[in-house]
């Protein structure tokens, strides 16, 4: 069963930085695509960045040089450092993981298991 849990988020100035923190059990981050989706109230869930179980990484254009992704397979655990912070990144911020072992990356939502998300709200 796959249990996944964020924390790190918070409220912070624009151009301040957060390190968010999902902890997964039930089955290795190392044999599964990891990834991070965001909420914007009144918006659709957006892909945000994601790591494939060999390490590759893929990050949405809106921050892409801000944002980075991190795995520590030992204490099975994922990591998303966010610098730079920008109004218009605060959001509710969901962990995922794939579906499959082994499996690709990708950024439709239905391809994930969600975790229950953290709150980010970068004030101006």
């Amino acid at each position: 069963q796959v249990h996944l849990v964020e924390s790190g988020g918070g409220l912070v100035q624009a151009g301040g930085s957060l390190r968010l923190s999902c902890a997964a059990s039930g089955r290795a981050v190392s044999y599964y695509a990891m990834g991070w989706f965001r909420q914007a109230p009144g918006k659709e869930r957006e892909f945000v960045a994601a790591m494939s179980w060999s390490g590759g990484t893929d990050y949405a254009d809106s921050v892409k040089g801000r944002f980075t992704f991190s795995r520590d397979s030992t204490k099975n655990t994922v990591y998303l450092q966010m610098n730079g912070l920008k109004p218009e990144d605060t959001a509710n911020y969901y962990c995922v993981q794939g579906t499959r072992a082994y499996g690709g990356l990708s950024r439709r939502s239905d391809d994930w298991y969600w975790g229950q998300g953290t709150q980010v709200t970068v004030s101006s």
